[in-house]
Order: structure tokens, then C-alpha cells, then sequence
């Protein structure tokens, strides 16, 4: 009888030969795109499949004489199925290249696949920044929490905002959000009058938000996964904060493009901070926009979305670098230091680090138009992630 034990030392052997097995000489690079396609976090990766399938559809399946194919896999938000799903498209499909995590947990659970396969994986959506140093073979074309936190803090002090609570979904990213907003308000003269974290499953804002209103501070900073901002902007309406002339700021999450319509008025004059809107003025974004909404009209492109574009530009420019060149080694090697015009603005890949470096912008929620919109009132140029920064 076949066991499981039996089934995994198989498919361990399999991944340490394919770890050795050259891919220059295929005329396909596979590319493995896993993300929550099922369960609560979904609409995370609807959007980071259209952004891939709409830079492909955009710029055509071949680069450098090679054929790209992408296959897509759910992993429902669940770690374990993560892994396996990595393992399997490594040692079943032969990939060349994983993508996707929509969550930190999911991004860090495949850390021993790639380093066994030494092949590169693109984190599209998980924003801890960590995660990168988990593996040589991590790049990301996201965000990372610090990068989007630390400009709305310095905004925030430079527009007399003096005492703010925040509140943040209680692990990695929020943790990340809370630290460096916190670091850069109090540096600025800043006051945390109260420190939040709720939990990332199932939760319930209101008695939290009342604690908050009961603080009366100046603003309340906030970090939440994408897809919760509606519930989060009814109870902040129904517990009266915009009334008390408490501000909401926070980083892009919480105002997701694609669930801004549906938040209402309660969302209207919410600051935030953030890599990408699907009002960013630029022809590649309406060029990315248009092609988006012909494929997908009942979706509106968001950063995640974006997240899911830049990662297959990624593979395309590297292996137009490589001259085709699909070794795992080669295509990281050739992703760092790339720099490009993204739809959401100028980007590059660190090459010390492979985190991107973007504009963060500072936008309000408007009505333009009859809908709402996250628009783009001021930028901080070439953002790095602060937290691998010498200078912090």
C-alpha cells in the first residue's frame, strides 16, 4: 500500500531533481499563479488573476522565443493547502516561476519550496515586510505595510493632526502598520493616544470603534485586510466618529477600489495612503483600465490587481534580460534591479533587498461622476520599504 509518508519522500525526490533539471531548453516557462480563490479573502485573488490575464492579454503569451502559460491554482487563504498546491505545481507541472499569497502566512509557507526548487516566487498581494528575508528567492511587486504607513504619519503631522488611536487587524501586516505609522508620528511630535488590534477573523468593530470615540482623538489611523472596508466604514458611521470630527486615515486597504462603491457615503473624505487607485492619472493606467474593464466589466481594477500586472511584467522583462534563460537563478538574478512605468507610476526592484520601490499617494475618497473614487492629491516620490532602510 502506497502511504502518505511514501507519497511525500516521492515528492520530495522530485523537487530536489527538477531542482537541478536545466529549463533554458523549454519552449514553455509555466508560471504558477496560487491564490484564495474560494473563502473570505477571494476577491483578492479574482483581482490578482485579471491583472495577470490582462498584462498577458496586453502584451501577447510570448517573450524571447518562449510561451508563457499560467496556471491557477486556489489555495481557499489556507497555508497548508499553499504549500502543497507549490509543491505540486513544482514537481507535477514543472513551473519556472510561483506567484500570488494573498495573505503573509500564505507567502511564507512556500519559503522551503522555493528554496528546495531555487526558483523565484513573486509575492502579488502579502504586505509584511519580512517576508523577503525569509528567502533569496523571494521579489515582490505589492506593497509593504511600513511603505504605505510612514507617509500617511508624515502627512498626518504636517496637516495638524496631533493625537490619533490606531487600530490595526491583529498579525503580521497590521502589526507592521501600527509600528511604523507609530515610529514616525511620535518621532514627528505625534501623540498614540490608544493602540487597537482586532482580530483578523470574524470582527466586530464596534466595540472597538466606541473605545475610540470615547478617546475623542484628532484621527484614527487604520489598517485592515482588503475586503472588510465595509463593515468597518457602516459601524464607523453608526458609532457617530465622522460626526465627533474624529478623521479616518489609513493605508489603501481599507478604501479597496474594488468595494468602494458599495461602502457609500460613510467612506466619503477618508485620507489614505497608498501605491496604486484606479484613478491614477497616467495613459499606462487608463491603457491598463480600458483593457481591464473590457475583460472584466463587473470589476474594478485595484492594487491588488496591479500587484498581479507588475508580476508578470516581471517575468517578461526577465526573461527578455536572460534572452530566455528560465533557470530559477537567472530570473532572479535578472529581476533585480529592474525599473519600469507601471500603471500605478515609476517602480523598480531593489536589488539588495527585491522589494519595490514606488510613489506612495495620499488620496480622498470623492465622488466623481456618480461614483467614488480614491483620488490622488499628493506624492511621495520613490518609496522604498522603511523598514530595510539604514537610515531607520
Amino acid at each position: 500500500m502506497i502511504t502518505r509518508r511514501m507519497l511525500i519522500a516521492a515528492a520530495g525526490l522530485a523537487a530536489s531533481a527538477l531542482a537541478g533539471a536545466p529549463t533554458f531548453a523549454q519552449e514553455t516557462v509555466k508560471v504558477g499563479l496560487i491564490v484564495p480563490m474560494t473563502g473570505p479573502f477571494a476577491s483578492t485573488g479574482r483581482q490578482v488573476e485579471a491583472g495577470a490575464r490582462t498584462y498577458m492579454a496586453m502584451h501577447g503569451d510570448t517573450v524571447a522565443g518562449k510561451k508563457i502559460e499560467l496556471i491557477l491554482r486556489d489555495d481557499a487563504g489556507t497555508a497548508d493547502q499553499t504549500r502543497r498546491i507549490a509543491q505540486e505545481l513544482v514537481v507535477n507541472d514543472g513551473v519556472s516561476v510561483l506567484a500570488g499569497f494573498g495573505l503573509t502566512p500564505l507567502a511564507l509557507a512556500v519559503a522551503p519550496v522555493i528554496g528546495q526548487a531555487k526558483i523565484p516566487a513573486i509575492i502579488t498581494s502579502a504586505a509584511t515586510s519580512s517576508i523577503t528575508e525569509q528567502s533569496d528567492y523571494y521579489v515582490r511587486s505589492s506593497f509593504t505595510l511600513p511603505q504605505a504607513a510612514v507617509p500617511v504619519a508624515t502627512w498626518a503631522t504636517e496637516n495638524d493632526i496631533k493625537r490619533v488611536v490606531t487600530l490595526v487587524s491583529d498579525y503580521g501586516p497590521g502589526i507592521d502598520a501600527e509600528t511604523w505609522f507609530t515610529k514616525e508620528f511620535t518621532a514627528k511630535g505625534g501623540e498614540i493616544v490608544e493602540a487597537v488590534r482586532v482580530p483578523l477573523q470574524n470582527p466586530d468593530f464596534a466595540p472597538y470603534l466606541q473605545r475610540v470615540r470615547d478617546a475623542d482623538p484628532d484621527a484614527i489611523f487604520v489598517f485592515l485586510p482588503s475586503g472588510v472596508g465595509s463593515l468597518f466604514m457602516k459601524q464607523f458611521a453608526d458609532r457617530g466618529l465622522a460626526d465627533a470630527g474624529i478623521k479616518l486615515i489609513a493605508t489603501g486597504d481599507v478604501t479597496d477600489d474594488d468595494i468602494l462603491n458599495d461602502m457609500g457615503k460613510p467612506a466619503l473624505g477618508a485620507i489614505t495612503g497608498q501605491h496604486y487607485s484606479t484613478a491614477h492619472d497616467s495613459p499606462e493606467n487608463k491603457a491598463y483600465v480600458e483593457a481591464y474593464k473590457a475583460a472584466y466589466p463587473d470589476m474594478r481594477p485595484n492594487f491588488m490587481s496591479v500587484g498581479g500586472y507588475d508580476a508578470m511584467h516581471l517575468v517578461y522583462a526577465a526573461l527578455e534580460k536572460t534572452g530566455g534563460d528560465a533557470t530559477g537563478d537567472a530570473l532572479i538574478e535578472a529581476m533585480k534591479g529592474l525599473s519600469w512605468t507601471s500603471p500605478r507610476g515609476p517602480v523598480s526592484i531593489d536589488p539588495e533587498t527585491r522589494e519595490i520601490i514606488q510613489n506612495i499617494y495620499m488620496r480622498e475618497v470623492k465622488e466623481v461622476d456618480g461614483e467614488l473614487y480614491n483620488v490622488e492629491f499628493a506624492t511621495y516620490e520613490a518609496v522604498k520599504d522603511p523598514a530595510k532602510t539604514s537610515d531607520q
